[in-house]
């Protein structure tokens, strides 16, 4: 039966992808390397282990959307599920090198999301689990068929500086907010009653009037 490992061995945003994508560059080996895989079907959880890093004080204030004040942290960072994805490998004796595809979002209402935004420099820690079924040829020249216990792992550190020029070279200069119809509504009207041409002067403007309304109390005590 097929002993399989696996690594990444590195990532990349891909090129004129039509959406946000990466590419972990997984490498799998098989033990003994003289056995024949005919082909496999991989699943893959990945998730992010906020844990094991550390952060800045800029960082530390953008993260408390998800995981509160920094006093809270040994209680309330755990792993974030980052998704589910799958790929079909071809046969190979040996190891094979293949792109393991991660589709990206930039809606904030995701928790990953949330997270890389709130980074300013270093890796992400990942941890990619594996399972699935593998093909491969016996000593006796048969097909056999076996499943991939879900105890395989690869860890691996991605840049953020990677996700970041991702997102700069499809969104630039701009991000995605999702909002309840209602709320959009009511955004909608105050734009349209103000005659304000573009959204972002639309939220500017409602975010200097409550600035503005703030400020009242402590010009009345002064």
């Amino acid at each position: 039966m097929p002993e399989l490992q696996f690594q990444i061995e590195g990532a990349e945003a891909v090129k004129h992808a039509a959406t946000p994508l990466l590419a972990l560059k997984l490498r799998i080996t098989n033990l003994p390397a003289s056995e024949p895989i005919h082909t496999l079907t991989l699943k893959c959880q990945v998730q992010i282990e906020p844990a094991k890093r550390r952060y800045l004080p800029p960082e530390q204030e953008k993260l408390a959307d998800l995981f509160g004040e920094p006093s809270r942290w040994s209680r309330t960072v755990k792993p974030l599920h980052w998704m589910n994805t799958s790929v079909a490998v071809q046969g190979f004796t040996g190891s094979v090198l293949v792109d393991l595809e991660l589709p990206c979002t930039f809606d904030f209402n995701v928790a990953s999301t949330k997270y890389f935004h709130a980074l300013e420099a270093g890796d992400i820690p990942l941890c990619v689990m594996f399972s699935g079924t593998v093909f491969y040829q016996s000593q006796q020249e048969t097909l056999q068929v076996a499943q991939i216990p879900w105890d395989r792992e690869a860890y691996f550190k991605l840049p953020v500086s990677i996700w970041k020029e991702m997102m700069d070279a499809h969104f630039p200069n701009s991000a995605w907010l999702s909002l309840r119809r209602d709320t959009f509504e009511q955004l909608y009207d105050y734009k349209v009653r103000n005659g304000l041409p573009t959204w972002e002067q639309a939220i500017e403007r409602l975010i200097s009037s409550n600035e503005v309304v703030a400020e009242r109390p402590d010009e009345v005590t002064a």
